[in-house]
């Protein structure tokens, strides 16, 4: 079993249930089946405008060929999603390694998203990931408005053998950051993993928070961050999108982690994200376990949703 088939098992079997029940009788592929595809992929979470691209291009398609059977549907789908993640048959992720650029010592990761998407978790896993692979890392608790964050912070750099930079309850983030860089620096680390506050009930002070916390680490090391990884929660489907929209306006986004995809029956937002938004997945969570973020491999992701063991 592949590590994609657990996470999107219950898309999968809802998806195919649906196309079944779509062309079964049918002899050609009419408005009926591709609205009732239109509704499976719109199950999935996967958004209107991604669902509406898919539909078109497949409706287009199935001009040339009306008498289109099952399997020759489902592949189409296959190469329609396929497209949408930019999978290269090529391209396939080394779930060994972490796809940063270590060359840029330390790299400079600082970590966006909401409260209770699995941000710190998130950060806490992909450290105990890099310190596996042998890298020096340092964690900058910049989520000073959340006692919990820091302490859970603290706690996963115990775990995963990483330094901790940290400051007391309502610190100013900007000033963990600068401390946590010139920290690293110091200590040759490789890697800096910088938490920080999940609130959105201002996007004019997120950006401004977000700003500065990017300037004052550019004091240490000019090009940093070297990247944004924003962390989303595949389980909340819309809401998902909602924050990866007002975190890109807040922020330069470069990277997605999206998390509890174990089971869910809402793995097409991670289709419907990369589409949206143009930015690559860099991680998927598939459970609670220190092992269960993994590195996003787009082919197998789009071969599992369409593999058709474990449908019972």
């Amino acid at each position: 079993m592949g590590i994609f088939d657990k996470g999107v098992q219950k898309t999968k079997k809802s998806f195919f249930e649906r196309i079944s029940r779509a062309v079964i009788g049918k002899s050609k592929v009419d408005d009926d089946t591709l609205d009732a595809i239109e509704e499976a992929l719109i199950a999935t979470d996967m958004g209107v405008d991604t669902t509406l691209k898919i539909i078109d291009n497949l409706e287009e398609r199935v001009q040339k060929d009306k008498f289109v059977s099952f399997d020759e549907l489902t592949e189409m789908l296959h190469d329609e999603i396929g497209k949408l993640l930019n999978v290269s048959e090529s391209e396939t992720a080394d779930d060994s390694a972490a796809p940063f650029d270590f060359s840029k010592k330390p790299y400079v990761i600082m970590v966006v998203g909401v409260n209770g998407v699995g941000k710190t978790t998130t950060i806490g896993k992909l450290a105990s990931k890099l310190r596996s692979m042998g890298k020096k890392v340092v964690l900058g608790a910049a989520d000073t408005f959340r006692a919990a964050a820091v302490d859970q912070l603290t706690i996963w750099a115990e775990r995963a053998g990483a330094d901790i930079v940290r400051q007391g309850m309502g610190a100013d983030p900007a000033s963990v950051a600068y401390d946590t860089v010139k920290s690293a620096v110091a200590k040759d680390a490789d890697v800096v993993l910088i938490d920080t506050a999940g609130r959105l009930h201002n996007r004019v002070d997120l950006m401004n928070e977000l700003t500065k916390i990017r300037n004052v680490m550019r004091k240490v090391i000019p090009d940093a961050p070297h990247e944004v990884l924003l962390v989303l929660d595949g389980s909340t489907g819309q809401n998902a999108f909602q924050q990866a929209r007002e975190f890109s306006r807040a922020t330069e986004v470069t990277s997605l982690a999206v998390t509890k995809l174990d089971d869910t029956a809402k793995g097409g937002v991670v289709i419907g994200i990369v589409d949206q938004f143009k930015v690559p997945v860099r991680f998927i969570g598939i459970g609670e376990g220190v092992d269960d973020l993994k590195v996003f491999d787009k082919r197998e992701f789009v071969n599992s949703l369409f593999s058709k063991e474990d449908l019972k």
